[in-house]
């Protein structure tokens, strides 16, 4: 093509022509050039109750379509098995013991005013940043009853929406299984075991209006970068869904974790769940009930999750939309009898984790992981600028080769910051206090999966848990040294 030689006032008359012929629309296609970002968060989900993992037990068949589509991470690890300090680590960017947020509590109070969060960073870089229903702590069932913001961060968000529901008090029929070993109660309020085959749709409850809302507000932003944060309750307890979820799971036929005898002998005091089926008084029957409410739950949650996926395919935005799926921790369905979480146990800590990037392939990455690794990994993939003192991990080579290794171990603490988790490829190591003056347990993975031997004592592990001490003494020092003064 031969050059053109435009004068002076040619130029600028061809530059003024072309300005013209720009319309509103595409100036908003050039603006929704950044990527979107979806995160979205189950409540209590462990990784043992999704059908891409483990579990064919359990439908979840929108979770599912998403890890075909995506990067799933296989040894994802929750940093504290209890939602309020999980949620403020992995939205903070920092372990718990870092800031010592170890209770129900957003964590700002802790990281300060002047650390930015991880929807903060996208809000102060021109991002329309929303919260639908549970990202930081909600208390669940009654802060979902009274539509509470629970302890939410206000400055992380453009706009924040709660989903009020009936929870335990939703009509149909309930029954309780956790400390009623005589059956007479029908239902009980709170952080237990209660479940309710409901009745009407879905929206009747908190999960259904989220995806509702979810829905609306991605409608209503599609020509801005968003990052929105949509918080499904389910599975936590109680185990409220319409009962059409409950199909797929008749409790006779629900087949429990297999029990050891003496199980317990050899682990430590600290080490015995919060909730077990003996404190509980479960029978057999409660226990293959509350595993059917639990994936009733998971199913009805999985449904939410397809419809807000499904509403980004309808508005176009699906290619320029970054989607995240996780859980806050795990949860204990049986397993040496143990329910709920809190526990450092594998079921307790480990979780789903599904990152899918527009443009890049689908893969299963083995490597571990942790959930406060998301805040720096999403924000490099949107080409904003994060604090260097974050203390989680960008898991970005992961997205283009599955083969890449971000950590050779997992870290995770619990009851109060005075119980530690060290887990390896090989190992689980589990230190009660610093000291270890409340035990220790060490289940090796690759032959123990379901931690049934606990090694600690056994003379000829003496150098696995001397070497185990000193990683866990080095994690501490780490973490603790960071400079959280540093302000940016």
């Amino acid at each position: 093509m031969p050059f053109i030689n435009f004068s002076r006032k040619q130029f600028f008359k061809y530059v003024l022509v072309l300005t013209v012929f720009l319309t509103v629309d595409d100036i908003l296609a050039q603006k929704s050039t950044k990527p979107n970002v979806l995160f979205i968060i189950a409540d209590d989900l462990t990784a043992t109750a999704v059908s891409s993992y483990e579990n064919k037990a359990c439908k979840t068949p929108n979770i599912d379509q998403l890890a075909s589509e995506g990067v799933q991470y296989t040894k994802a690890y929750s940093q504290y098995p209890v939602c309020g300090p999980s949620r403020a680590s992995l939205m903070s960017g920092y372990y718990p013991n870092a800031t010592t947020t170890y209770g129900y509590v957003s964590g700002r109070k802790n990281i300060g005013n002047d650390r930015n969060t991880w929807a903060q960073l996208f809000k102060n870089n021109g991002y329309y940043t929303a919260r639908v229903s549970k990202i930081f702590h909600m208390g669940v069932p009654i802060d979902i009853e009274t539509g509470s913001n629970g302890e939410d961060d206000e400055a992380s968000w453009t706009e924040r929406f709660n989903s009020q529901g009936p929870e335990w008090k939703a009509e149909g029929e309930a029954e309780l299984v956790q400390g009623n070993p005589d059956g007479s109660i029908e239902r009980k309020g709170g952080n237990v075991m209660t479940i309710v085959k409901a009745e009407g749709d879905d929206t009747v409850h908190s999960d259904g209006k989220t995806a509702l809302k979810a829905i609306e507000l991605i409608k209503q932003h599609k020509n801005e970068p968003f990052f929105m944060a949509v918080g499904f309750v389910r599975p936590h307890v109680p185990f409220v869904a319409p009962k059409k979820y409950f199909k797929d799971y008749p409790f006779e036929v629900i087949e429990m974790p297999p029990k050891v005898k003496d199980d317990w002998n050899d682990i430590p005091k600290r080490g015995i769940n919060y909730v077990t089926s003996v404190n509980a008084q479960m029978n057999l029957e409660q226990e293959k009930k509350a595993v059917a409410g639990y994936y009733a739950a998971v199913s009805y949650m999985d449904a939410q999750v397809g419809k807000v996926l499904n509403a980004l395919k309808e508005e176009g935005i699906e290619d320029n939309t970054i989607v995240i799926f996780t859980s806050d921790h795990g949860f204990h369905l049986g397993e040496h009898n143990f329910w709920m979480k809190v526990s450092l146990h594998e079921e307790s800590v480990r979780v789903p984790m599904i990152i899918k990037v527009p443009g890049k392939k689908a893969s299963v990455c083995h490597s571990f992981v942790e959930l406060l690794d998301l805040y720096p990994t999403i924000a490099e993939l949107a080409g904003l600028k994060a604090s260097k003192h974050l203390q989680g991990k960008s898991l970005v080579k992961t997205l283009d080769n599955p083969n890449a290794k971000v950590r050779d171990m997992a870290f995770s603490v619990s009851q109060g910051g005075k119980s530690f988790l060290i887990r390896t490829k090989k190992w689980a190591y589990i230190q009660y206090d610093e000291d270890a003056g409340s035990g220790i347990e060490l289940f090796d993975m690759e032959n123990d999966p379901q931690q049934f031997t606990n090694l600690a004592n056994n003379p000829n592990y003496n150098n696995v848990v001397a070497e185990m001490k000193l990683k866990l003494r080095l994690k501490l020092k780490e973490i603790r040294t960071n400079d959280l003064n540093i302000q940016y």
